[in-house]
């Protein structure tokens, strides 16, 4: 039985209820939610029991602070806690509005839908989800209707989320596996293979080719023509184009969507995670009018597809107040530039390291690759590294930049070797050069062999094996 560390207090006081039981958050995990990520975390050192968030910091029990280079998987797009969110969340609150009546129409929710939609002048309609996997699983059924086909197409290494449809167009295997069988009528092409994505529209049976304009597990980039020429394929072949911008949207790549670096207009768009400011989930589905009219074709199909909050008046007001913030902050154009500088001073240090394979991204969606080394003794340590476990010597970059650096970063996939940036766009001139020297150190750190960087790994290899 866990008892509280300190004495109770107003279940209505969370800042009180959550400071009276944080030191017990790893036991009540352990006993009651998921105990392997607690395991996790206390391997690699990372329970720390952050308390505070601000802008593109976290705060720990001890108030140190740590850049976070994460953002919540890019929900942070403005920074945590942002005070203009905050205040609009509240005045919802205080306005005590008609939320969900269900047989009415939500005003926020038109207003929201006029602002995402003015971004896209070549789409007419929205549709207003709790998630971007509920966004994924309303184009599927909307490209089933509006074409009335069955096949859907998607990338190999995808990720498009964990719910079963969404699941299905997924490519990472680690994630599919034990939940099997998936949706049928989905078929995987290489990402970036015009070739394999010809030979899979060609029978004219596929719904919607769905991509993710750069890839998130890996941050892999498409070729210069790859989307545009992909697109003009769908449009050959009568298959709806679909921009899965939930990661990659919303300023996070320099532009408002990733997918306008290469001048394409998808037939939908698909966006969530950083519309919700950080506050309260929501997702979108931006299309085209024909598709829209071809699922909410007559009255009595009116409620044929819906979400019972997707349209809450909380959500809608984040994701008016997260564009406003966007704006008046030019969010995206700081993405832009300092992406750029980000990318240059890392690119700049591959010839200092012979680990340090690539580095690319575009904005704030940076992905930092190492490769196997050359030289004898590195070569030795490395095949023991990634003998024991592929993809672990990423962890002698992210556990330093956080024990030493008080930097929160994560590798880009499973037994992936490619570490992913994905701070808020509200990252400062100083947050950057935070950056460029922690990396410069710990990468150089990692080619000294015996050192303390391969003093963890023999560590990790134990538990690996363990």
């Amino acid at each position: 039985m866990l008892t509280p560390t300190s004495k109770p207090v107003a279940m209505s006081d969370m800042g009180e209820l959550f400071a009276a039981h944080e030191a017990d958050r790893y036991d009540m995990h352990s006993h009651h939610l998921n105990a392997q990520m607690v395991r996790v975390l206390k391997t690699i050192g990372y329970d720390v029991g952050f308390c505070r968030g601000a802008g593109a910091y976290l705060y720990d029990r001890d108030d140190a602070r740590y850049l976070d280079l994460l953002s919540g998987f890019g929900v942070f797009a403005i920074g945590r806690n942002h005070p203009a969110l905050r205040e609009t969340l509240k005045s919802v609150l205080d306005s005590e509005l008609p939320n969900l009546v269900q047989l009415d129409v939500s005003t926020l929710a038109g207003l929201l839908a006029q602002k995402l939609l003015a971004k896209t002048p070549y789409l007419q309609r929205a549709f207003f989800a709790n998630s971007g996997a509920e966004a994924v699983e309303a184009a599927i059924k909307f490209a089933r209707a509006a074409t009335r086909r069955p096949g859907i197409v998607a990338c190999d290494h995808a990720f498009h989320g964990l719910t079963y449809g969404a699941l299905s167009l997924t490519g990472d295997a680690v994630f599919r596996k034990g939940f099997e069988p998936l949706l049928p009528d989905v078929r995987h092409v290489p990402f970036n293979d015009l070739a394999a994505l010809e030979e899979a529209l060609r029978a004219k049976n596929v719904a919607a080719f769905i991509v993710e304009p750069i890839q998130g597990k890996g941050v892999n980039m498409p070729s210069d023509t790859y989307l545009k020429d992909a697109a003009a394929l769908c449009r050959r072949y009568g298959t709806l184009f679909v921009a899965d911008e939930i990661q990659t949207g919303l300023g996070r790549t320099g532009k408002f969507l990733a997918i306008e670096h290469w001048g394409v207009e998808p037939d939908m768009v698909l966006i969530a995670k950083a519309l919700s400011g950080g506050h309260v989930p929501v997702g979108a589905v931006l299309t085209r009018d024909e598709v829209f009219a071809k699922v909410f074709d007559r009255m009595d199909r009116a409620v044929v597809h819906g979400s019972t909050f997707g349209k809450n008046d909380l959500a809608m007001a984040a994701g008016i107040a997260t564009l406003d913030v966007m704006e008046n902050e030019k969010l995206v154009e700081n993405a832009a530039r300092t992406g750029e500088r980000l990318i240059a001073a890392l690119t700049a240090m591959i010839p200092r390291h012979e680990m340090l394979s690539q580095v690319r991204g575009k904005g704030l969606m940076i992905g930092i690759e190492f490769a196997a080394p050359s030289s004898l003794k590195l070569k030795a340590a490395w095949h023991l590294l990634e003998t024991a476990n592929k993809g672990l010597f990423c962890q002698l970059i992210t556990i330093p930049l956080f024990k030493e650096h008080k930097i929160l970063a994560q590798v880009a996939g499973h037994g992936s070797l490619t570490i992913k940036l994905l701070p808020a766009l509200v990252l400062s001139d100083e947050d950057c050069t935070w950056i460029e020297t922690a990396f410069d150190a710990v990468i150089a750190d990692s080619h000294r062999v015996p050192g303390a960087v391969w003093s963890l790994g023999k560590t990790l290899i134990e538990n690996a094996r363990r």
